[in-house]
């Protein structure tokens, strides 16, 4: 006659099978987070818990819902899966089967959705499963999001490398030789790109047509409004037309560009030197006034005649011709140059023109790294706040 088992044994038993099921299921989600976190990409991730929720707990099937701020994305599905799930209102998701995943300042990232077989309820260890695993793919998700984010910006980066180094082309360098004369411009952007244009032109007939111009704002959009403006303006210059003609012509030509050229309106001050006459004709469109100092002691502001090129319709400017003999000097430049600010401070006007009639250098170079060192000085440390431009000439005493 056999025995029956005692109370005690067959706790015992139950309670070993209990431990090891649970052990069983710590091996499957240490496996399965593995698993998870073997990938950077977002769709890989969302597969593969899909996989293991349908294969390892044996569930009908399994989703991914949609975000609620995409609801035109379909689910991410695997296995047998109702044809009704994209649309909430034709189908419910049966109670305790759906699993938010948050990101780790609590922000919805998805939802992961189970079909048990015949629809029968989770059992606690599926439950416990499933809140583990959602754990782990909800800090997977997060970080292959960050990783396409990261690999999308180094991209973006690189277009902005090359779009910097094309703009620091168009500077400049190799400017004309005017015997008796020290000519340099300077420019720094804000950031990557800017939208300050500054330009050295020589005519056939010797005159050198000198611009220095700020599309207003910064950044990406205001660079390639300069780089646009710069290839129009260079075209009309080509032709030698009259500075005041030119200033029309730049305006209408921009104003028609349309709706966003015209909010990315440009200030700009020209001048056209005539080195053998000892000349210099300036146009002045909604910029910062240009100096000009002369060995008589004068000084000479060259204020505004007109509206910024495209800003409206038709306008017209008129420009002004100043002896300037040796000893002249000209500085033109942007407004990133006055509005460097300490604390509440800006540098301003007045102080870029004492800083600039002060320097007893005939260089043009040496002046402009002068006020550079004067502008950082002034800042204390604070970072640059928008694009800064230059130029600077000097006719060269006689000796």
């Amino acid at each position: 006659m056999t025995s029956e088992p005692i109370a005690s044994d067959v706790g015992s038993v139950e309670t070993t099978i209990d431990l090891q099921q649970q052990v069983a299921r710590l091996q499957a989600l240490l496996e399965v987070s593995r698993q998870v976190h073997a990938t950077t990409s977002e769709a890989e991730v969302l597969r593969a818990v899909l996989r293991i929720v349908v294969l390892e707990l044996e569930m009908s099937g399994a989703a991914f819902l949609a975000p609620e701020t995409d609801s035109a994305q379909p689910p991410t599905t695997f296995g047998d899966v109702p044809s009704t799930l994209a649309d909430p209102a034709a189908h419910a998701i049966p109670d305790g089967c759906a699993f938010p995943l948050c990101d780790h300042d609590d922000h919805p990232l998805t939802t992961l959705v189970v079909f048990p077989p015949q629809q029968r309820a989770l059992t606690f260890y599926e439950l416990d499963f499933l809140q583990g695993l959602t754990l782990q793919a909800a800090v997977a998700l997060e970080n292959a999001r960050n990783f396409e984010r990261n690999l999308e910006w180094a991209r973006v980066q690189k277009d902005l490398d090359a779009a910097r180094d094309i703009q620091r082309s168009l500077v400049p360098r190799d400017l004309p030789e005017l015997p008796g004369f020290s000519l340099a411009v300077r420019s720094e952007t804000c950031y990557e790109v800017g939208g300050d244009y500054v330009d050295v032109l020589a005519h056939s007939g010797g005159e050198i047509l000198l611009a220095v111009a700020d599309v207003a704002g910064k950044g990406l959009a205001s660079a390639l409004m300069a780089s646009s403006f710069r290839s129009a303006f260079r075209a009309m210059a080509s032709s030698g037309i009259p500075l005041d003609a030119l200033a029309r012509q730049a305006n209408q030509h921009h104003w028609q560009e349309g709706e966003e050229a015209r909010r990315r309106y440009v200030t700009a001050i020209l001048a056209r030197l005539d080195p053998v006459g000892g000349q210099i004709e300036l146009l002045n469109a909604g910029h910062n006034p240009g100096f000009i100092l002369t060995p008589d002691g004068a000084t000479h502001k060259i204020n505004a005649s007109g509206t910024p090129l495209g800003m409206l319709q038709g306008m017209t400017y008129s420009s002004q011709t100043l002896s300037f003999p040796p000893g002249s000097r000209l500085l033109l430049y942007t407004d990133g140059l006055t509005e460097v600010f300490q604390g509440e401070e800006e540098f301003g006007e007045d102080r870029l023109l004492h800083e600039f009639s002060a320097s007893q250098t005939d260089n043009s170079s040496d002046i402009l790294s002068t006020l550079w060192a004067s502008l950082l000085s002034f800042a204390a440390g604070s970072p640059q706040a928008d694009d800064m431009t230059a130029l600077a000439i000097i006719h060269l005493p006689q000796p």
